[in-house]
């Protein structure tokens, strides 16, 4: 079985051959993040490095979303798998263990809140005609779902919309911390909630309180989003993620090239909580977008719409 990358770099620590390689290979990952210039041996040497570690079981280690150390281990990740990312952002391979199938993903949320609840979901609910109203609700039945939405929550409305803007980091932790670590039975269903109304709408858009996690007080460049994103391991990870798993085409029929519809949804759930959070564009559509813009982006006008257009117009999400 593929091991998980802390395993396998445990293990090739033990090696006194592949240790030396690896240590290479951390000097070579660490001077091209800080813009070193290499010179022509020591790119030579990395390179060399990259290839002998192609043999090890760290080339094709992954990590778990919901993992402790997921930091560690995508460092891992993407030490071994470094030259991939050189220069462009079409990151191809995911960090991560593919999800399990479909079938978890439909669980019958309602049959699971009578379970939790010992009543009938439907009196408790009150409301039937606010799906998004009905998914808090169980929610609240589960003590950790209730506990860590009410910490992102509160971290992102603090300062919302004042002179002290809030603090988006703090913010894209909770959230993170809240999308992986509350069952997706609860977290899937308040994030994509049927609406018909606006009211849902609006509730549903509001999800991720979107004036801290998701907005700026001006749109920026989405190649300065995707250079923000690149520089951080987490961000980095769940992109490369969405486009393994959100490939779109015209020869499926849900669009994905993947053939599976669901690791997509999850693939955008993973990029709430990083610097390319994605979000409803407004409360009458399931339309969604990044918060950026590719106005005056010069001669990469091209590269900077295919950023959006990730979001904006793909089949397969």
């Amino acid at each position: 079985p593929r091991s998980d990358c802390i395993a396998a770099e445990q293990l090739c620590l033990l090696d006194s051959t592949c240790n030396g390689t690896y240590r290479i290979l951390e000097s070579c990952v660490l001077a091209r993040t800080r813009f070193l210039p290499l010179d022509h041996q020591s790119r030579d040497r990395c390179l060399h490095a990259e290839l002998v570690l192609g043999n090890s079981s760290l080339l094709h280690c992954k990590c778990h979303r919901r993992m402790r150390r997921q930091e560690h281990c995508l460092r891992i990740f993407w030490t071994v798998h470094s030259s991939m990312t050189d220069g462009y952002f079409n990151l191809e391979t995911s960090p991560y263990e593919s999800p399990a199938n479909e079938e978890h993903w439909k669980t019958d949320y309602n049959k699971l809140a009578a379970l939790v609840s010992g009543r009938d979901c439907s009196q408790l609910a009150g409301d039937t005609t606010n799906p998004c109203l009905k998914a808090t609700h169980v929610c609240n039945l589960s003590k950790k779902c209730v506990r860590l939405r009410t910490d992102y929550a509160s971290i992102c409305t603090k300062g919302a919309g004042s002179e002290d803007m809030c603090d988006h980091r703090k913010c894209h932790r909770a959230l993170r911390n809240f999308f992986e670590k509350v069952p997706e039975d609860f977290t899937k269903r308040i994030l994509f909630c049927p609406c018909q109304d606006e009211l849902c709408g609006e509730r549903r858009r509001k999800t991720i309180v979107p004036d801290c996690s998701f907005q700026y007080n001006t749109k920026p460049n989405c190649l300065w989003l995707l250079d923000s994103c690149l520089e951080d391991h987490i961000c980095k990870s769940r992109l490369a993620d969405f486009q393994q798993n959100c490939q779109p085409t015209d020869m499926s029929p849900d669009g994905c090239s993947q053939h599976n519809h669901a690791a997509c949804l999850q693939a955008y759930m993973g990029m709430i909580g990083t610097p390319m959070t994605p979000n409803y564009v407004s409360n009458f559509s399931v339309e969604v977008s990044l918060w950026c813009t590719c106005e005056s982006s010069g001669n990469q006008k091209e590269k900077c719409d295919q950023i959006l257009s990730m979001f904006e117009s793909n089949k397969c999400l």
